[in-house]
């Protein structure tokens, strides 16, 4: 990214860059949640986490991108190593831990992107999260005060309560919990001139009832749309040795073997709000095919992340080329 970036500055290197990898298919672009998506490609939180890479990751063709997750108070993350590759199952380990710059850091990077880079058609979406010492009862106070630093810088805002990796965070898929986090960031947005679309990341590993829980709350709150899903802590079925796979120790497992649950999902979801929320499907896309999946499946959008690992900088042109004139 560092060696794209520094390639980027010379502008005739990013047109040739800008052409080689960057999809022309306007029959692709997508109005929801009231954005303009160029395409319905993305890419998932967890990779530009401290949105250092927008300009670059939109010269490779992402309709949009998420960064973060962001946390009031900068991190530096679990200890290394924490990233581990499982080439035998197209898959990826992390156990990342919320690392970031901190909002104040990153809010001031993305408002002098907005200032030097008014051209931009990128969507950015915000992932927010709370610090690791942020005790559960108080992580709503996180989740807002990332919400209003950030609310003039991103487009639309992402609640990520299902990341495995900060302790105790799952917990705050209850019910009660998100009910209390949606509350004061819903009283917070309808306040606003022009409030921002209000999504809630969901985990893979959640039961009918917890995602009927989920459904049920979304309505009540007024959810603009859900991303499903992220990272699993099951570890089935999986081709790379169980001695690899015990040595790793714990983390969240994306790529291939995530995909056919998180379209479960994403179905189930689609079929209980009758379609009337948009979903962001994310989990084990690859090519064109996992994606037309999602999107059958219920997704409005897709996002990519394992999967720009292990097929490279082409992955948003070739997926666009797929599903064009399809979708």
């Amino acid at each position: 990214m560092n060696l794209l970036q520094g390639a980027c500055r010379f502008k005739p290197v990013k047109g040739l860059i800008n052409k080689a990898f960057r999809p022309n298919n306007p029959a692709l672009a997508k109005d929801i949640f009231g954005l303009h998506f160029t395409n319905p490609v993305g890419l998932g939180a967890g990779f530009d986490k401290n949105a250092l890479y927008l300009d670059e990751l939109e010269t490779l063709g992402f309709g949009f991108v998420e960064i973060g997750t962001v946390t009031p108070q900068p991190q530096p993350g679990n200890e290394k190593p924490r990233l581990f590759r499982l080439p035998a199952d197209q898959a990826l380990i992390n156990r990342m831990g919320f690392n970031n710059n901190g909002m104040q850091a990153i809010a001031a990077r993305l408002e002098n992107r907005l200032k030097n880079n008014s051209g931009s058609s990128l969507i950015v979406g915000g992932n927010i999260g709370k610090n690791k010492v942020t005790p559960n009862e108080d992580a709503w106070k996180d989740y807002q005060l990332c919400f209003e630093r950030l609310f003039d810088c991103v487009d639309y805002f992402v609640v990520n309560v299902s990341s495995p990796n900060t302790p105790g965070l799952r917990e705050l898929q209850e019910k009660d919990s998100l009910r209390k986090i949606f509350s004061v960031l819903q009283n917070s947005n309808q306040a606003k001139k022009q409030p921002k679309p209000l999504l809630l990341k969901i985990a893979p590993d959640l039961g009918r009832e917890q995602l009927d829980d989920i459904v049920a709350l979304a309505f009540e709150v007024g959810l603009s749309g859900l991303v499903a899903t992220n990272t699993t802590i099951a570890r089935q079925g999986l081709q790379t040795a169980a001695r690899r796979i015990n040595a790793i120790g714990a983390g969240g497992l994306s790529g291939k073997p995530v995909r056919s649950r998180s379209t479960e999902v994403v179905q189930y979801l689609s079929n209980q709000t009758a379609g009337t929320i948009p979903i962001i499907a994310s989990g084990g896309i690859f090519n064109g095919s996992d994606a037309l999946e999602k999107m059958q499946a219920g997704a409005s959008l897709v996002q990519v992340w394992t999967g720009f690992i292990y097929e490279g900088p082409s992955i948003t042109k070739k997926i666009c080329q797929s599903l064009n004139p399809t979708v």
